[in-house]
């Protein structure tokens, strides 16, 4: 009764991903240092970019989007978790609630086409390195990148107007630790199924299409390095496609999982579960993997400490 007392009627309340227990404190100073590992990574990537004119490339400038698209995601869900943790209060208004819906369905969805974007940036790069400066001019990136947030933006759009449109009826407790589509979905006192089922069917289309684009890309990359000549142009294209590769298995691996499960199959553990691998240890592990393999970065970050040292 004393949360209903500090709360609207149109709040929800939010049952977190934590209790209080001394064991629920450790974990959540786990999540809280990934996520701070996570933000720091992000924006040292970013600055790095920034600074080295050799990183001005198509390439980073994808990463770079990247990037922005896993801190706009920390950013949404990391700070009203945490905050709600230490606090002790759990509720959220319905603006705040629209807003983390809108954008985790929009860097998710923007994500799926960027990382298609970026395939499609290796595969010119490898077998069609004399016409790359043509096909992938800086006006033709930019283009590439703003039609990934369009598309991820378009998909939020309509699970906003659509979610919001439900009437939500009892104690408003949405059982996750930021307010997801299906968390919600299970609050609404009418019938969702038809919604859910388009709302399935959109994501499988969103995942699908660009997924058939990345397979494409790597199938027409692979037969490019089978021909090549020398090892060392072999081992030089893989080095720039594996990074690639391994943050696609990552976000692929656990956005299908989530994503395009059935609604009679999810429950609120396993979301919760799921949405912690894709809004706190993805965003962690991306600039890791972009960086530790990376000769370009790591000479970039070379140069930078040597001239805060000096």
């Amino acid at each position: 009764m004393d949360l209903w007392n500090h709360t609207s009627l149109s709040d929800f309340i939010l049952l977190g991903l934590f209790s209080y227990s001394p064991y629920d404190f450790f974990l959540f100073s786990l999540v809280l240092l990934a996520s701070a590992a996570a933000l720091a990574g992000n924006i040292l990537f970013l600055l790095l970019i920034q600074a080295d004119s050799l990183l001005h490339t198509p390439m980073y400038f994808f990463l770079s989007q990247l990037s922005i698209m896993d801190l706009t995601m920390m950013g949404t869900v990391v700070p009203k978790m945490a905050a709600n943790y230490l606090s002790g209060s759990k509720f959220i208004s319905r603006p705040g609630c629209a807003a983390q819906v809108f954008f985790v369905v929009m860097v998710g969805g923007g994500e799926c086409f960027l990382l298609a974007v970026m395939s499609y940036d290796r595969y010119v790069a490898v077998c069609h390195p004399l016409r790359y400066p043509v096909l992938m001019n800086w006006k033709a990136c930019c283009l590439m990148a703003l039609a990934s947030w369009m598309g991820g933006m378009t998909d939020s759009v309509i699970d906003v107007g659509m979610v919001f449109t439900f009437p939500y009826c009892g104690s408003l407790q949405v059982d996750h630790f930021f307010c997801e589509v299906p968390a919600l979905l299970r609050l609404s006192c009418v019938n969702t199924s038809l919604f859910e089922d388009l709302t399935y069917a959109c994501c499988v289309v969103m995942l699908l299409l660009p997924l058939g684009v990345i397979v494409a890309s790597y199938a027409r990359i692979l037969m490019a390095v089978i021909r090549m000549p020398s090892t060392e142009g072999k081992q030089k294209a893989l080095t720039t496609c594996s990074s690639h590769l391994v943050v696609v298995g990552l976000y692929y691996g656990g956005t299908i999982f989530s994503s395009m499960q059935r609604a009679s199959a999810r429950t609120p553990a396993g979301d919760r579960a799921t949405s912690i691998f894709y809004t706190i240890l993805t965003p962690m592990l991306n600039p890791l993997i972009y960086s530790l393999r990376n000769r370009e970065v790591m000479r970039a970050l070379k140069k930078v400490l040597g001239r805060w040292r000096v």
